[in-house]
């Protein structure tokens, strides 16, 4: 089932940021839409946030707006997926608000339990998990390191419950969304992190869903640049102490 971008009733919105992804967009896009329409009994749409792309990502967005029934494209000028969300979220009409990279490290078939985990009486966000117990990951040993590196930095310094900040595949009511967004101030890689810690300070309840994770070895990610921005984020908030609940 789909629905026009602007449908009151929207239940779904699974938002894609774009920073330079031109080389597996149109694809992946295509490849979201096919499962939501197949899987999905809900009304939905795609956001693409597309976001300071300079590769022609630009154009492959708005395309795909334009041939696909319930896809819409949001432009933000400045890069950072963090941003991207915010603006995407903010905006979006729909019960429940959602997130992938446009990779699709994450398999989708994953996609319809996260979303079911944020269903009404159930959690309220629900995060995509490589590190727990039926999570399967094939991924280059280096990334694999500093990935579990950061995440045990994450529970030792912050007191996360969580086991998994970063990965690209999440899930939470928009009012839920509409509480933490005001709270979080990072607008790049960090954002995750820091959206699930001031989660956990408000005494919200976080749902780890395993998932099937195919590393992209030719991912636009920069993994130690990206690495560095999150540990400044971590620092920055253990000197704040917004920490535990």
């Amino acid at each position: 089932m789909t629905t026009a971008p602007d449908a009151a009733d929207l239940a779904v919105d699974v938002v894609i940021p774009a920073h330079d992804e031109v080389r597996v967009l149109a694809a992946n896009v295509t490849r979201v839409h096919q499962h939501l329409g197949a899987h999905l009994d809900r009304t939905w749409q795609i956001t693409i946030a597309e976001n300071a792309s300079t590769d022609g990502t630009v154009e492959v967005a708005d395309r795909l707006a334009a041939e696909l029934d319930g896809v819409r494209v949001l432009h933000r000028t400045a890069p950072g997926r963090g941003g991207a969300l915010r603006d995407a979220w903010s905006r979006s009409t729909a019960s429940v608000v959602a997130y992938m990279d446009a990779d699709l490290s994450t398999d989708l078939g994953s996609l319809i339990p996260l979303l079911d985990a944020v269903a009404p009486g159930g959690a309220d966000v629900a995060i995509g998990s490589r590190l727990i117990d039926g999570a399967s990951v094939e991924r280059r040993a280096g990334r694999e390191t500093i990935s579990r590196t950061y995440n045990v930095i994450v529970r030792t310094i912050l007191g996360a419950g969580f086991r998994d900040a970063q990965c690209g595949f999440k899930a939470l009511r928009r009012s839920t969304a509409d509480q933490l967004l005001p709270l979080v101030h990072d607008d790049g890689w960090f954002f995750d992190t820091e959206l699930l810690l001031v989660a956990q300070r408000l005494g919200m309840r976080v749902q780890e869903v395993p998932v099937r994770w195919v590393d992209d070895p030719d991912s636009s990610v920069r993994i130690l640049p990206t690495a560095l921005a999150d540990l400044r984020g971590v620092a920055r908030m253990a000197r704040s102490g917004r920490l535990r609940p």
